[in-house]
């Protein structure tokens, strides 16, 4: 018996074994991400509450609230924040195939068959991101040569945009990825049921 004969076949599809380091990174990359926005989010939440218990305190008569108020741009700072924080977990949400699907249209077809669906899906929605990351970046160059500034604290508009580009060019990276993962699948055992995650 020869040596070939005896060796058991590796896994299917494209390079299937970078493409799960590849996905080891990719995934700790988007979660870390995510992670940040949620912190992010968290502090913009806090500083929302605060800032309103400083507006109803302002308008007591009571000695011990003299002074307090609300925070001054709470309303910029809050929708930078969670701009930054929802372009942070479109990432994450792609990896662990988080997006909305229509079960009914798909609950016939086997793994394989959806796995080449999700390929071709994937496709389309990483070329749609790249679009839209390319369209933001024009946005935040516009915002850097006009100098635009937010309202009441002065803070460059384009902090807020450089902050979604991140997370824009993110969400492409990881769906690029995830085309690389669902036509590994296809070619391969299929996807697997279950919510991804």
């Amino acid at each position: 018996m020869n040596a070939r004969a005896s060796r058991a076949p590796g896994p299917a599809g494209l390079f299937p074994r970078a493409e799960a380091m590849v996905g080891l990174w990719i995934g700790r990359f988007a979660g870390a991400l995510a992670v940040l926005g949620g912190s992010v989010l968290t502090l913009v939440t806090i500083l929302a509450v605060v800032s309103i218990i400083g507006r109803y305190a302002s308008r007591t008569r009571w000695p011990v609230f003299d002074g307090l108020g609300p925070i001054p741009g709470d309303f910029e700072l809050v929708s930078m924040g969670a701009g930054f924080a929802v372009f942070s977990f479109l990432a994450w949400c792609q990896f662990n195939r988080g997006h909305v699907t229509v079960d009914i249209f798909v609950s016939w077809m086997g793994p394989r068959a959806r796995a080449a669906l999700s390929t071709f899906t994937n496709l389309v929605l990483t070329a749609i991101v790249v679009l839209i990351a390319w369209q933001h970046g024009l946005g935040l160059h516009d915002k850097m040569r006009f100098r635009e500034t937010t309202t009441i604290l002065q803070i460059p508009l384009w902090w807020g945009y450089a902050g979604g580009l991140v997370g824009l060019w993110s969400f492409a990276l990881v769906s690029a990825y995830t085309v690389w993962r669902s036509l590994n699948e296809a070619l391969g055992a299929g996807e697997p049921d279950g919510d991804g995650i």
